[in-house]
């Protein structure tokens, strides 16, 4: 339960659910402090360093991830150069350390993919076989639909947008996704990919509609417009 609150308050930091910034700062940093502290009390926790790689992995990129005005910069666009060289070594340190000789959690396999796409030049050049695989071990470990979400992702990577858009069929009937975002985000990013433009805007649209998040709508919008 620690753990989870623990993370709750990072991805609050991370993408915050509403207002003007993308980021809140202090809670993301907050957490990471309070995560550090666990883990030198628990040091030999797997999970405990799983999700402080977890964490730092994914605040690396925070300096790349918004432009001058504030606006999203998703993972392909975004300068790698700017991502933060120290917490992604020390990131990457803890998953290796961790994975050799704890039992798989969810906070470690999510590390772990996390780890796999710092330490790529790009995304063309991302492993996403591997990623596939971590995710394939996740669902086993923890399914939920924000897994089987970013996994569809990896599939049409690895398979090609269309059967990721498969993938993600599934998440229709799942009413924890039900008017969520980030489910018509995902979509509409593999309809651009599978050419279906008119399609790909639509949910451009609908997705920039359902967030509350203002740099997420104005991405999402942008998206949509590009499309027209």
């Amino acid at each position: 339960m620690v753990l989870h609150v623990l993370y709750l308050i990072f991805n609050e930091g991370y993408t915050a659910t509403s207002g003007a910034s993308l980021h809140r700062v202090e809670l993301s940093s907050e957490a990471i402090r309070l995560a550090r502290a666990v883990h030198r009390l628990l040091p030999e926790d797997g999970e405990v360093a799983g999700l402080l790689a977890l964490m730092l992995l994914t605040d690396a990129r925070r300096p790349a991830r918004t432009g001058p005005s504030g606006e999203l910069i998703p993972l392909e666009e975004q300068d790698r150069g700017r991502w933060t060289a120290e917490f992604i070594k020390e990131g990457v340190a803890l998953v290796t350390r961790t994975l050799a000789r704890s039992p798989l959690g969810p906070y470690q396999l999510q590390a772990a993919i996390a780890a796999v796409h710092d330490e790529a030049p790009s995304t063309e050049a991302t492993d996403w076989p591997q990623i596939l695989a971590l995710y394939d071990l996740l669902e086993r470990v923890a399914a939920n639909p924000v897994v089987t979400l970013n996994k569809a992702v990896a599939v049409a990577m690895v398979h090609g947008p269309r059967a990721g858009l498969d993938a993600l069929a599934v998440l229709d009937a799942d009413d924890r996704m039900a008017e969520h975002h980030r489910l018509d985000a995902v979509r509409a990013h593999l309809l651009e990919l599978a050419g279906a433009r008119v399609q790909a805007r639509a949910a451009y649209e609908l997705a920039a509609r359902r967030t509350t998040s203002l740099p997420e709508q104005r991405y999402l919008e942008s998206r949509a417009t590009r499309l027209n």
